[in-house]
């Protein structure tokens, strides 16, 4: 038994009694930060990582609305480091991003950031330096309201999602750059089609032709992350607890480089009050979607005396996070079997609706599928899909797997969560609150495509990466413009804009819900109205760490009126 506990998935073995400790939290006016190595043990093994205070996650910074805040950083690393203050809404040479906003923090020495807190909710703070991230420099961020809060709640927990793996980050970026698809451990097999799972022999041989995989989800994944909560592995039982009939409010925050999660409780409903820190019409549903540095609060209200699992899978199915909701530390609920693995559909290659009919990969490989539905002729293949490119996007061998009718997915709930036979939260399930503070119609619009090669792990945004020095995009002050995402691949992105909020577009008017963090699905679009309304120059890039690594980050500059040319 103990031989093969070894060969049992940590979220799936025996847990401990339950760790019902809250998160250190810090608060105040001056507060002090200090970036160290440290040892994070996970489910009882032991790894390299860089905390905050001595804690992984970083503690929680705890503030009130109307406040000023001063927050002094020690680094005692040997390189740079650096804090994002994510999705706060600050002076950009606050901001925190080295090479953008500020220098960074050298080695052995501080940096102060000062600034108003002008806004409440649930946010988290992170590095901006090179791999740090991935490594544990993360934490939560909770701003009270300075007046009366909307949503009412008995008792509150912040869940901060995460992952973690034993070998460095620059080694595994290094290996995906060598070998595509080398973390993905669930590629279709000879004896899936024995038993007739996944795809059928001619489905193989069609995306075999095009040199596509449709198991390619997610680019690490459990076969090298460990998923966290809290800081805390599956077998360490980390637990929240509740008097049964209270109204249980989860602050939800996705700080993992790379990992975007399924979140469900089974038997108990979530009714979701706040999306990235901001309130919302509250929606009941059974699970949600959440990429890496979105946040959503959830009211739950267990009214039975038993112990509820919190389940966060990550969305290529290869694992999960999992945690604890129970009146009492050491109590554990069933843990729900991983579901079977998504796998990739025309639409996730941008090939549109045809999803849904006749354009199977059979049929496109065999040249069967045409751009303006006629499946007479006129057939395209993989190698004759960059007539979609827009004239801004650069031409180069960084550029692949362009999608040729990518479609507005924001109705959708994400890969492989179209059919599990409960409520799933889509973007179109969110209203604001409030009234949009601007609700004037976009002067222009700007199309943004989301490139890379995934043979290469190649990223960017039109073909031009960060390290491409091209010039920021600009914007001016006080402009509105309409901002579209095109993902021209296979892989979800949450992107990011620093420093702002946006109204992500879904006909809801003018309680469209504000974000600062939207995932653009596979082959799909994403449409946001922007108030250019923060001077200065900002980050603007896809929250997967690694792509962000590999060049998918631009800078967007604000620029004061007169100053067009």
């Amino acid at each position: 038994m103990a031989a093969l506990a070894a060969h049992i998935p940590a979220w799936a073995q025996p847990v401990s009694q339950g760790l019902v400790s809250t998160l250190p939290t810090v608060s105040g006016e001056d507060i002090t930060l200090r970036i160290a190595k440290q040892k994070i043990r996970i489910d009882g093994m032991v790894a390299k990582a860089i905390g905050v205070n001595g804690t992984i996650p970083a503690p929680l910074v705890r503030l009130k609305e109307g406040q000023n805040i001063r927050l002094t950083v020690h680094n005692d690393l040997d390189e740079d480091s650096s804090i994002h203050w994510h999705g706060l809404i600050l002076p950009f040479h606050m901001d925190g991003v080295p090479g953008v906003s500020f220098p960074g923090i050298k080695p052995k020495s501080s940096f102060t950031y000062e600034f108003p807190i002008v806004q409440s909710g649930t946010y988290w703070y992170h590095s901006h330096s090179g791999l740090q991230e991935a490594l544990g420099l993360y934490g939560p961020i909770v701003i009270d309201p300075a007046g009366a809060d909307p949503v009412g709640y008995d008792r509150e927990h912040v869940i901060v999602l995460s992952d973690h793996s034993h070998l460095s980050p620059y080694e595994i970026f290094r290996k995906m750059k060598v070998s595509h698809g080398h973390w993905n451990m669930q590629r279709e097999t000879f004896m899936d089609l024995i038993k007739g799972k996944g795809l059928s022999l001619s489905e193989r041989i069609a995306w075999g032709k095009m040199r596509m995989d449709p198991t390619d989800v997610a680019d690490v994944n459990g076969s090298i992350l460990e998923f966290l909560v809290n800081g805390h592995g599956p077998k360490d039982n980390w637990t929240g607890l509740f008097r049964p009939g209270e109204r249980v409010r989860l602050r939800i925050i996705n700080a993992s480089s790379m990992s975007i999660f399924n979140v469900r409780i089974p038997g108990l409903r979530m009714t979701v009050v706040q999306a990235d820190g901001l309130h919302i019409r509250p929606v009941e549903i059974d699970e949600f979607q959440i990429g890496v540095a979105e946040t959503y609060d959830v009211i739950v209200t267990p009214t039975e005396d038993q112990a509820y699992t919190f389940v966060a899978e990550v969305n290529d199915r290869s694992g999960m996070a999992r945690a604890t909701l129970a009146p009492r530390a050491g109590m554990v609920a069933p843990v729900p079997a991983l579901r079977e693995r998504p796998l990739a559909t025309m639409k996730d290659m941008g090939m549109g609706d045809m999803s849904g009919g006749d354009c199977t990969p059979e049929h496109e490989a065999m040249g069967h599928c045409s751009v303006d539905g006629d499946s007479g002729g006129g057939g395209m293949d993989h190698g004759m899909r960059d007539f979609s490119l827009a004239p801004q996007v650069k031409r180069d061998p960084s550029v692949q797997a362009i999608s040729p009718m990518p479609v507005d997915r924001m109705n959708e709930p994400g890969q492989g969560l179209d059919n599990v036979g409960h409520q799933v939260l889509t973007y179109h399930d969110l209203l604001s609150l409030e009234p949009n503070p601007d609700v004037r119609a976009p002067s222009r619009s700007l199309d943004i495509h989301l490139t890379g090669n995934m043979e290469r792990f190649m990223w960017s945004f039109d073909g031009v990466k960060m390290s491409d020095h091209h010039e920021p995009i600009p914007f001016i002050e006080g402009e509105r413009v309409r901002v579209n995402l095109i993902n021209q691949s296979m892989m979800s992105h949450p992107i990011h804009l620093h420093g702002h909020f946006f109204e992500l577009v879904t006909g809801k008017g003018d309680h469209s819900p504000r974000k600062h963090t939207v995932i653009v699905q596979p082959g799909g679009t994403a449409s946001f109205d922007f108030t250019a309304d923060a001077l200065g120059d900002w980050a603007f890039h896809c929250h997967l760490l690694y792509h962000m690594h590999a060049g998918m980050m631009r800078v967007v500059s604000v620029r004061p009126k007169g100053e067009e040319a």
